[in-house]
């Protein structure tokens, strides 16, 4: 039997009562299976068989055995959160309906659609979904209590590594670490000055009667929230930059904000609706925006420099010391870092598409001209990036890749240890399977009692 991965086994559970219209297709249903006081039904697995099918999987390999076992090890999650008293954030578990009812609803094309798609109305949808929701995060903290004190050292790292067949190892594509300068372009603080005005005399016209979300749609710069109105969904105080989250926590229902500055740049907030410790807020984002005369000023500071470096007035280390205006990187000599990785090695699509653009023709050593691009925060900065090394496309290993080394032996353990937790869970729990699942050849031993 195919094996499966644990710690990916319940985002598969998502939508088992969203996969089917009207259940004609389905056999009669009944109880198949019993964990603790957690029923299984027959449904629940043909439910999702056909699910993946439905998606044009043609592997042969899926059947009812294996989906079983997937639903076995999810109960037996559950019936130990619950002894534990492990409570889910409710708030997070209606954030992540509402997103994923949008989304539905965006794939089918109305409300009323997904109505008739699923031949219930939205409020049975809805809690069908926020069940699912609710179970999966619970499962998902389970496993995550289960594997809390899971460490690892670099002998034990070292260890796995040895013991990976080469042909396990994944392939690393061509990786570039990278330094840079970066200057913003200059009189930000006029700039700012009219945004903020712009943005007052919107806010001005939403008092007087007009729509924000209409608003937002004609003016915000975070497009993905205008075409939405300006909506970002529930989130938390955590999931929020600071200044953001103080004043969106603040409002009451329907009250707009003073001008708020972020890194981001300017908004205005509306509120929407309050549960618990998360918000759900409309925003109007507004940057500043420079002339050319500005942005050119910028340019010629870097050929500036650009040309210091080239005449070995000074290394491109201590330019970036001096005069670089990223922070991050200004006192590591500009080295760069990866936010996906908390490494300073990029692959081609870690890298912003004009930063890539700008060093793909690069030796080691070389460094680009200037070039406009963005930063974290999708503000405007003008470079020079200097290639500090090629890393060639090759098979992980120790020397080159040890974080990712580290990662999959971390792996390993935590489905070592949720695997022997599954079989000690298995003889104490009270686990009942249906005589027609007996020839089934699960992956952990102990299910048929």
């Amino acid at each position: 039997m195919r094996a499966f991965s644990l710690p990916t086994l319940f985002l598969l559970i998502l939508s088992l009562s969203f996969s089917l219209h009207a259940q004609e297709n389905i056999s009669i249903d009944k109880i198949i299976a019993v964990v603790g006081n957690e029923r299984i039904l027959l449904s629940d697995v043909e439910q999702e068989l056909l699910r993946i099918k439905m998606q044009g999987s043609t592997n042969a390999n899926i059947d009812r055995c294996q989906l079983l076992e997937q639903l076995l090890i999810q109960k037996l999650l559950i019936t130990q959160a619950k002894i534990d008293s492990i409570e889910v954030n409710e708030g997070s578990v209606e954030a992540e309906v509402d997103r994923r009812l949008k989304y539905f609803i965006n794939q089918i094309g109305s409300e009323k659609a997904l109505e008739n798609y699923f031949n219930k109305p939205i409020f049975e949808i809805k809690d069908d979904l926020r069940e699912i929701i609710r179970e999966q995060h619970l499962t998902q903290q389970m496993q995550r209590k289960i594997v809390d004190k899971v460490k690892i050292t670099p002998s034990d790292i070292k260890a796995f590594y040895k013991k990976i067949p080469s042909d396990s190892l994944p392939d690393i594509p061509m990786q570039y670490e990278l330094q840079q300068i970066a200057i913003y372009p200059p009189n930000a603080e006029k700039a700012k000055l009219e945004a903020k005005e712009k943005l007052l005399e919107i806010r001005n016209r939403i008092l007087n009667g007009e729509r924000f979300t209409t608003l937002a749609a004609l003016y915000s710069e975070d497009r993905a929230s205008a075409i939405k109105g300006g909506e970002l969904g529930f989130r938390s105080r955590e999931e929020l930059v600071k200044a953001f989250a103080d004043a969106a926590f603040n409002l009451k229902e329907g009250q707009i904000s003073q001008v708020v500055e972020t890194e981001y740049g300017l908004h205005i907030i509306q509120m929407i609706e309050r549960r618990n410790d998360q918000v759900n807020v409309r925003h109007i984002l507004l940057k500043p925006q420079f002339t050319t005369d500005l942005l050119s000023k910028a340019v010629q500071k870097l050929d500036s420099i650009a040309t210091l470096i080239r005449h070995d007035s000074i290394t491109f280390e201590n330019a970036a010391l001096r005069y670089s205006e990223d922070k991050k990187s200004n006192l590591n000599k500009g080295l760069m870092i990866n936010p996906f990785t908390n490494t300073s090695l990029f692959e081609k699509e870690h890298l912003q598409p004009s930063d890539f653009y700008a060093i793909k023709d690069l030796k080691e050593g070389e460094f680009s001209a200037p070039f406009e691009s963005r930063d974290e925060h999708a503000n405007i900065v003008f470079k020079i990036i200097k290639v500090k090394r090629i890393v060639p496309a090759h098979k992980a290993n120790l020397k080159d890749d040890y974080a990712i080394i580290q990662v999959m032996a971390e792996s390993s353990k935590e489905n070592e240890i949720i695997r022997d937790w599954i079989s000690k869970k298995i003889k104490s729990f009270y686990v009942r399977i249906d005589n027609d699942f007996h020839d089934c050849n699960f992956q952990s031993p102990g299910w048929i009692k």
